[in-house]
């Protein structure tokens, strides 16, 4: 039960702390290099990729929420499903963080707005959520393998679950971290090696 007046976070024990799948991953992102974290909500991955020294843009139509973003986090408030996609002309980035959103026609922006050896991490509720709570609806749910299929052809998948989750809240997700393989990685001789957490 939500307490009246309180955060999600507040409602929800460990909602305000990064994804583990976030944290899992993160040593691929390229020390320094520029993050996106798209529907950036509160900010908890902005605020972590920060700390650590990434340049980091958090995007949100929530133009309170982008107020509030920590010092040393660029904000931009845009409505991510209406209109063109507002990141149009900015450089790629190296890193592109999505959690517990899902907008289907954003995928190929979010692919073309990848830097080679970027890392997109992507974590969202999917199907059978409908038995635990919300989101229900199924235009907010992934399809079993939709998120394989979303990078599949572009981008190489390093890791990637879909399950239920108990903690911080009993949810069915998918997650993915894939990597945009530079040229150098496409035509080395061996396979490129990217560091899985032990």
């Amino acid at each position: 039960m939500a307490i009246p007046g309180a955060s999600p976070a507040a409602s929800h024990p460990g909602l305000g702390e990064p994804s583990s799948w976030v944290t899992r991953w993160a040593h691929l992102v390229r020390p320094g290099g520029r993050v996106l974290d798209l529907a950036c909500g509160g900010g908890r991955h902005a605020r972590w990729f920060a700390q650590r020294g990434h340049t980091v843009l958090g995007v949100d139509r929530d133009a309170q929420a982008v107020a509030a973003l920590p010092a040393g986090v660029a904000g931009r408030q845009a409505d991510l499903e209406q209109g063109d996609w507002p990141l149009a002309g900015e450089a790629p980035f190296d890193a592109i963080v999505v959690t517990n959103y899902l907008h289907r026609p954003l995928w190929p922006h979010l692919l073309g707005a990848l830097a080679p050896g970027g890392v997109l991490i992507y974590e969202t509720f999917a199907s059978g959520n409908e038995t635990v709570g919300r989101p229900s609806n199924p235009d907010f749910l992934l399809r079993p393998g939709e998120l394989l299929e979303a990078v599949h052809g572009h981008l190489r998948v390093v890791g990637y679950e879909d399950g239920l989750l108990q903690v911080p809240k009993t949810a069915f997700v998918q997650r993915l971290c894939a990597v945009r393989e530079t040229a150098r990685e496409q035509g080395a001789a061996g396979p490129p090696r990217y560091p899985l957490p032990a």
